[in-house]
C-alpha cells in the first residue's frame, strides 16, 4: 500500500477526518514507517465544510481516488444519509471493484452502504446508529457491537475513536505488527484493542467496584508459554472463577481464552519478524504448544501462515532488531535446555 485517498464531504466529522490524517499522512520515517502519497479528495476541489462551522480548502478531486491502494471514507451528519454525491459513490464502487482497500470510519459506512459495496457483507457503524443502517439497508449484515469489521478488503469502523482501531488494523496487515506497534506509540494509543461497542454503551453502574485486574493480565503476559486456566487466573485475582470471568468480560470486552488467545498471536507475530526461531519454539514461547497450533490460529485470525507472514515482514536490517526480545528469546531457550539436562541427570 503506497498511495491513499481520504474523501471528505460537506458535513464531514473533523475527528475522524483526523484519524485518517493522523494514521496514513504524517511522516514517520524516522521510525522506519513508509510514507504514504496522501492526498484529501473531494468531488468539487475547493471550500468543503465541516460539520463545526469551519471549512477545508481542498485542491484534488475525485481522480485520485479510482487508483489509490486505500480510499478512506470520512463520516457525515445523519441528514446527508441517502444524498451522496454520485461522483463520490463511483468513486468509492470502482475502488472496492478494483479490490483497492476500502475503509469507512465511524458513519462514514453510510455511505459505502448507499454506494452498494456493503450489500451481502458484514459491517458495522456507530452503536447509535446501527438500527438504522440495518433498516436502510436490509442487504447488510449490521453487527452493533464490534469496534470493527473486516468483510475481504472492505474495513468498516464503530464509533469515533474506534477507526484508530481500524486503521491500525489495516496497518498492520501492510506493515506488520512491529511497524504497526511504532505508529501506536507515537499516537499513544494501544496498537490492538479487545472488545467491542457494548462497553461503551450506556450501563447502570455497578454498586460496587473491585481490584484492578491489571496485575493478572500483566501476569498472563509475562507467561503467555503456560497452559491458564480461568481457575488458576481467578486464584491470583482472588475471586471465584464465574465473578472472575465476568469481571474480566466487562474490562476487557472479551473473555479470558479469547484476550489470550489474542495477546499470543501479537508475541508470536512479534518473534516471527524480531528473531530467526523456528516455528516450533515460537509456537512454545506463545503459548500454542506446536507449530501445527500456531498455524491454525494465523490462518483463523491473520489469514496467513507463519512462513508467508516471516516472509513478508522479517526484519532484516540489523538496525530493527530488538537486541531485547531476541536476548530474551535466547534465554528462555537455554533456561529450558538446562533444566532438560538438569532433569536427565
Amino acid at each position: 500500500m503506497k498511495t491513499v485517498a481520504c474523501i471528505v464531504v460537506d458535513g464531514f466529522a473533523p475527528f475522524e477526518f483526523g484519524v485518517a490524517c493522523e494514521a496514513f499522512g504524517l511522516d514517520r520515517t524516522d521510525d522506519g514507517v513508509p510514507n504514504f502519497d496522501f492526498r484529501v479528495v473531494t468531488a468539487e476541489p475547493g471550500v468543503v465544510r465541516s460539520k463545526l462551522g469551519f471549512s477545508l480548502n481542498v485542491e484534488h478531486d475525485l481522480s485520485f481516488a479510482y487508483e489509490a491502494d486505500l480510499v478512506v471514507v470520512c463520516p457525515t451528519p445523519r441528514e446527508y444519509w441517502g444524498h451522496t454525491d454520485p461522483r463520490v459513490m463511483d468513486a468509492v464502487r470502482a475502488a472496492a471493484a478494483r479490490d483497492a482497500w476500502v475503509l469507512s470510519v465511524c458513519s462514514g459506512s453510510f455511505i459505502l452502504a448507499e454506494a452498494g459495496v456493503l450489500d451481502g457483507r458484514k459491517a458495522t457503524t456507530h452503536w447509535m446508529y446501527a438500527h438504522i443502517m440495518a433498516s436502510m439497508y436490509p442487504a447488510i449484515d449490521v453487527d452493533p457491537d464490534v469496534l470493527y469489521v473486516q468483510d475481504g478488503r472492505i474495513i468498516t469502523s464503530a464509533g469515533t475513536a474506534a477507526g484508530i482501531d481500524a486503521c491500525l488494523h489495516l496497518l498492520r496487515q501492510e506493515l506488520g505488527a512491529e511497524l504497526t506497534n511504532k505508529i501506536a506509540r507515537r499516537m499513544v494509543v494501544p496498537p490492538q484493542r479487545d472488545g467491542g461497542q457494548a462497553q461503551f454503551i450506556d450501563s447502570p453502574l455497578p454498586a460496587t467496584t473491585s481490584l484492578s485486574l491489571a496485575p493478572v493480565t500483566d501476569w498472563m503476559l509475562d507467561n503467555l508459554r503456560l497452559d491458564l486456566t480461568v481457575d488458576q487466573l481467578a486464584a491470583k485475582a482472588h475471586m471465584s472463577p464465574r465473578t472472575f470471568a465476568r469481571r474480566f468480560k466487562a474490562d476487557h470486552g472479551a473473555t479470558p481464552a479469547a484476550w489470550l488467545a489474542r495477546q499470543r498471536i501479537i508475541h508470536a507475530q512479534r518473534l516471527l519478524e524480531k528473531t530467526d526461531l523456528g516455528l516450533d519454539r515460537i509456537a512454545y514461547e506463545s503459548g500454542f504448544g506446536s507449530a501445527a497450533v500456531l498455524r491454525q490460529n494465523f490462518a483463523r485470525v491473520l489469514g496467513t501462515t507463519p512462513t508467508a507472514y516471516r516472509a513478508r515482514f522479517a526484519c532484516t536490517d540489523e538496525t530493527c532488531l530488538d537486541d531485547e526480545l531476541v536476548d530474551a528469546a535466547t534465554a528462555a531457550l537455554a533456561a529450558d535446555e538446562a533444566s532438560t539436562l538438569e532433569s536427565v541427570a
